[in-house]
Formats: C-alpha cells, structure tokens, sequence
C-alpha cells in the first residue's frame, strides 16, 4: 500500500494534518469489466456479488486506500464474485492541499444522483456522465459497500436504509458501532446505497455507507481497510479474521431531517462537529431568517457543514434509537 503524506501548510486547510494524500491511481485505470477503475474477480464458485466502491467523493481518500489494499494485496473471493469501483477520479485528480475540500465534487455531488429521474434526464456534468457509466455495476451487485469519510474528525458510522438486511449486516460486522438508519431516505437526493433494487424494501441484499472518520487522517483509512476486509468476510467472499478486542455496544440514530442550506448567512449557535446533543425547541442553526430547531429532546446532529454553501447539506438530525 502506498500512501504519501505531507503536512497542511496553509490556512485554508483542515485543523487536522495531511496525514493521507492523493497517490497516482492511473495503474488502476484499466480493470477488466470496460469500465475505467472498475475490477471484478469471479471464484467460479457461486456466491454472493459484493461491490466495494471507493472515492464516490474525489477527497475522501480512506476509500482510495482501503480499495488499492484489496487490489495490491491479491485479495480474491474464495466464493461469488468481487468487483472493486474507484467512482469520481477525475474529482480526485483535482486535489489541492491549499483547498482541500474543493475535489469533493467537480459540478453535481456523486452521492445525490442515483434515481432515474437524474440518470434519465437531460442534464450532463462529469459525476452525471460517470454514475450513468456505473450504473450496471451498482445494479448488478448483491451487497455494496461505498466508502466515504468526514470533514471533521469524529466517531465512524454507519449510514443505510432502515431495512432489516442492512441493520443486520451492520450489527453482525460489528464495527463501527454508531449507525445512522434512514427511514425515509436522505431527503436530499438517492445515494448510490438506494439505487435499483438496494432501494427497494424487497430488494435482495445490503448496501451501506460507512463513515470512516476525517478525510486526511490515517486512522480512517485504517477504518476503511478494517471495514472493508470485514463486509467480504461476513459475506462470505474472505476468509473472517479474528477480532482483537470486544465489540463495543451499538448506537443507533433514527434520521429525522437532512437541512439543506437556503442562505450564504447559515450558521450554526456554537461550533458543531457532530454529535452534539439538542433540547426539543432549541435552536441549532440560523439560515437568513429560517432558524433549525431541534424536532425532539435528544436531538443529536451528524454531519455539521464546515461551510456555508447554498444547495448543500447543513445538517443531519437525528434521535438515538432504543
């Protein structure tokens, strides 16, 4: 595995240091399915198909290293198949340690536009053109797993569609122990975890975002390479590894709303990193003249914006869950 790793350098950079930057990732170009950065491997036995899917986010770069693991370590499934996704690359390829968060996206953002009305319509941006390339993968998967990370450095967790196959997955791996469940999806738009059949209360397996940590810190990317490793084995695809410590007890998050910013004036009443604790009725947030209340006592918040960029997410809200 390589990793580069610099320190941050200027004042438009993340608090925490650069310890996790981009790597050349033209190798990877080239799989064999006919899709750029897109690798599949068959057992010949039969089994599962599991997806693990990496950079759907261009500076999220614990995915970039947990999927080049799997590939430079040879790690092949013993059942089923593996296929093994770099998504928005041309985003990645953007990275500038002076604006570090600016190779998110490059226009539209990949995660927001997995539902037919996007990929159908007849708009064209590059993260458009590259989910409509993806889309058979993502269709053609059993259980995906897409690997993201945090602007702020906080517990990883997990993040899926309020159905019973991926609560059930996500307690069985074990770690991370934080899940966010979706009742009702984002709000916000389709993430690639509720495209197709992953989307559907009948649909026929698992798909989960898993929260790694902060984007630059080598801790998320030894998240990813943990997480990564332990979704193949619970499926079946590696042989399972044995746990080095207890599990810690699950939390779990119901998600109430995702706020999207109205106003360049949002702000939050105090400095949020996530998981801070809101009484019902008090105030988190003001956008111009809205103001963002807490729904419920308990009122937990994920996912706080470092920005105030209109058209994108503000805030989760959340409650704990029994």
């Amino acid at each position: 595995m390589s990793v580069n790793h610099s320190p941050a350098s200027t004042t438009s950079s993340p608090a925490s240091p650069f310890e996790v930057l981009p790597r050349d990732l033209s190798a990877y170009r080239q799989g064999n399915t006919g899709i750029d950065y897109v690798h599949r491997f068959e057992s010949g036995r039969p089994g599962p198909h599991v997806l693990i899917n990496a950079l759907t986010h261009g500076n999220e770069f614990c995915g970039m290293v947990a999927a080049t693991h799997l590939l430079d370590t040879g790690v092949r499934p013993l059942m089923g198949t593996l296929t093994v996704s770099f998504a928005n690359v041309e985003a990645y390829e953007t990275f500038d340690p002076a604006q570090p968060f600016e190779s998110r996206q490059i226009v539209h953002n990949l995660n927001r536009v997995w539902s037919n009305e996007w990929l159908d319509g007849l708009e064209d941006s590059p993260e458009l053109r590259r989910a409509r390339v993806m889309r058979p993968v993502v269709a053609q998967a059993d259980h995906l797993l897409d690997i993201h990370s945090t602007s702020q450095d906080v517990a990883p967790f997990w993040v899926y569609p309020a159905f019973a196959r991926n609560s059930a997955a996500a307690l069985a791996i074990g770690t991370p122990a934080v899940h966010l469940v979706m009742p009702g999806g984002l709000g916000s738009g389709t993430p690639v975890i509720q495209h197709d059949h992953f989307g559907e209360t009948s649909g026929r397996g698992a798909a989960m975002v898993v929260e790694c940590g902060q984007h630059f810190l080598q801790a998320s990317s030894a998240v990813a390479i943990d997480v990564a490793r332990r979704f193949l084995a619970h499926f079946g695809l590696i042989a399972q590894e044995p746990a080095h410590t207890a599990p810690e007890p699950a939390r779990r998050f119901e998600l109430l709303q995702t706020y999207v910013i109205k106003t360049p004036d949002f702000a939050f009443t105090r400095p949020c990193v996530g998981f801070e604790v809101f009484a019902k009725g008090e105030l988190i947030a003001t956008d111009g003249t809205d103001e963002i209340r807490a729904p419920c006592d308990e009122c937990t918040i994920l996912m706080p914006a470092r920005a105030s960029v209109v058209g994108r997410e503000g805030v989760y809200l959340s409650r704990p869950l029994a």
